[in-house]
Parts: C-alpha cells; sequence; structure tokens
C-alpha cells in the first residue's frame, strides 16, 4: 500500500486534506435552492464511500509495503471495526448539528463556536492519546488558527445587515456538534495500527479504517439524517420520495462529489498520521475553516460590499491563519 516516505510529504497530504475539507461544502452551493440539505446529505455520505472504497482498492493495495485493503479488512478485530464504526456515527450526528446551527444561528456564530471547539478539544484528545511533536509549537498553531476563526466570525458578523438576536437553539446545537465533531477522529484513530509498514494484528491500516468509518456514516444517515428531514430544527421537512422526484442526475453528481472530495481528505489525513502524529494531521486539517473563508473572500466574493473596518479583519485572519499553521508544521520537526 501507498505510505508517505518522510514527514514532508505527510505536510503536503495535510495540506490536501485541509484544501478538501474546506472546499467539499462548495458543491451544496452549487446544489438547487430546491434542493433541501438533507437530500444533499445522501449522495454526499454515498460519495463518501465510493471514495474509501476506491482508495482502498487503489493505494491501498498498491505495492509491497503494508497489508492489502482486503486482508487487512479480513484480520480485523471485533473492537477495531466497532471503533471505526463509532467514529463514521458520531462524525455524522455532528457535521449535521454544524450544519443545522448555522442554518439557524448563521455563519458567524455556528462556525467559531463549532469548529473552534471540534479544533482545540480534537487535537488535546488526539494529543493526549499519541502525544507525538512539541506541545508547545502545536498548541500556539492551534491557538493562532482558533483567534483565526474567531477574526472569520467578527468578519462575517460585519457582512450581516441587522443586529438580530442570536437563537440559544443555534448556539446549543454549535456547542454539541463542535464537542462530537472533536471525539470522531480519535475513535476511527485507535482503530489504526501505529506501524504501517508492519501492521498489528487485529489493528487497521489506514484504508481499511476510513473504508469502515464510511460505512458508519452511510448506515447512520438513515437515524440521524432521517431525523433532520422528517424533523428540521428550522424550514419545511422533506421526504423520502423527494429524493427520487426532486433530485435529476446533476444534482446526484454535485453530492456524491462533494463526498468524494470530503472524503480523499480524510484518507491523506490518516495516511499521514504515522509521521505527522494524529494530533498534527487533525490540526492541520480543521484548519479547513480557512479554506472555507477564503472561498468565501476570493470566488464567491461574499465581502464584496462588506461595510469599513471588515478588509483589515479579513487580513488579520488570513496572516493568524499562516503563522499558526507554521507552528502547527514545525512541532513535528
Amino acid at each position: 500500500m501507498f505510505i508517505p516516505a518522510s514527514y514532508s510529504l505527510a505536510v503536503v497530504l495535510c495540506v490536501i486534506t485541509m484544501l478538501c475539507w474546506g472546499s467539499w461544502a462548495n458543491t451544496q452551493k452549487l446544489a438547487s435552492k430546491d434542493w433541501a440539505f438533507p437530500l444533499f446529505y445522501w449522495d454526499y455520505s454515498l460519495g463518501i464511500v465510493l471514495l474509501a472504497l476506491i482508495s482502498g482498492l487503489t493505494l491501498g493495495s498498491m505495492g509491497e509495503q503494508g497489508r492489502g485493503f482486503i486482508e487487512d479488512l479480513a484480520q480485523g478485530s471485533e473492537s477495531t471495526y466497532v471503533s471505526a464504526f463509532i467514529g463514521g456515527v458520531i462524525f455524522n450526528i455532528a457535521n449535521l448539528l454544524i450544519v443545522a446551527a448555522i442554518d439557524i444561528a448563521g455563519m458567524a456564530v455556528a462556525f467559531p463556536v463549532g469548529i473552534g471547539i471540534a479544533l482545540v478539544l480534537g487535537v488535546i484528545v488526539n494529543y493526549i492519546a499519541s502525544p507525538l511533536g512539541n506541545p508547545n509549537y502545536l498548541f500556539l498553531g492551534v491557538g493562532l488558527v482558533t483567534v483565526a476563526i474567531v477574526l472569520d466570525a467578527l468578519a462575517y458578523k460585519k457582512l450581516s445587515s441587522g443586529q438580530q438576536s442570536t437563537p440559544v437553539k443555534g448556539i446549543v446545537l454549535s456547542i454539541l456538534g463542535g464537542i462530537l465533531m472533536g471525539f470522531f477522529f480519535r475513535f476511527v484513530a485507535a482503530a489504526v495500527s501505529t506501524d504501517f509498514t508492519q501492521p498489528e494484528s487485529g489493528m487497521f491500516t489506514p484504508y481499511s479504517a476510513v473504508f469502515v468509518f464510511s460505512i458508519g456514516i452511510f448506515l447512520s444517515n438513515f437515524l440521524w439524517n432521517s431525523i433532520f428531514m422528517f424533523k428540521p430544527f428550522k424550514g419545511e421537512k422533506v421526504s423520502y420520495s423527494d429524493y427520487f422526484t426532486k433530485g435529476n442526475t446533476k444534482l446526484h453528481i454535485i453530492g456524491i462529489l462533494g463526498g468524494l472530495i470530503w472524503c480523499t481528505g480524510m484518507s491523506f489525513s490518516m495516511i499521514a498520521s504515522e509521521k505527522a502524529g494524529f494530533a498534527i494531521s487533525y490540526g492541520l486539517g480543521q484548519g479547513a475553516t480557512m479554506v472555507a473563508a477564503a472561498w468565501g473572500v476570493f470566488i464567491w466574493k461574499e465581502f464584496e460590499q462588506a461595510p469599513k473596518g471588515t478588509k483589515p479583519l479579513i487580513n488579520l485572519m488570513f496572516l493568524s491563519f499562516l503563522v499558526g499553521l507554521t507552528f502547527i508544521i514545525i512541532a513535528r520537526l
């Protein structure tokens, strides 16, 4: 299977993770306004499973190093399967809660609260479990990325018209989603052998762990996403029949593409973890918020009509992010 030969290559994979995690939501923007997010999410979850399977059958099965994808799945222990699967279940509800929070409270509240908690908690949890890297540089970098997320929120706040009070429900959903998002990665990481070249018996290689994780996402959709379809926190409910009657080939392809993009990032994050460590892999990946902000600034032109004082916030946001990213990377040097 493909295994990064150096830390520098692992960092490149982590940066790709960040780009993927910060870009997949653009596919939802491309979807029709009549195509509710829970319907989009079915195709998105299917795309995650497809990419995990393709990755395992290609990169996870090539070469002489490590253990082949099919062989690895066959030898996994029950606890390994359960851990990776639970990671998918937790990620799924966390992702849906944060999306619901954005819909209710807006980007300016949901993102800094949800993703900020996920970033800090996720790095702490993964570092405690696998303490690789200089903690001073690592947590300084995480702190600066968190500052960048807050600055991003302030910029969106300026952009928002009116000063309506934030619904308490949106804040609660953001907090719950962020806490859960901070833990999903640890469950998947716990299923992965620390040695990819000679993986421990019963443990998974990254490719198998991500595949079982993706199955956890897809199957838990029948519970979590069904709740969001029939009992939405905001907006009108949708049904399974809507998926077939309101959708078309273009919409389904867009949703699947979103899942392919996100899972490419997840796969690379896990593949990079042996050289980078799980905390650094996760920390770099969650810098995706700034990638999403870059899409908003440079591609979607969301700040074109922003009031005075917004541009300095955006510049400071990207500066804080880049410096924080640098500290996270050098934490393993």
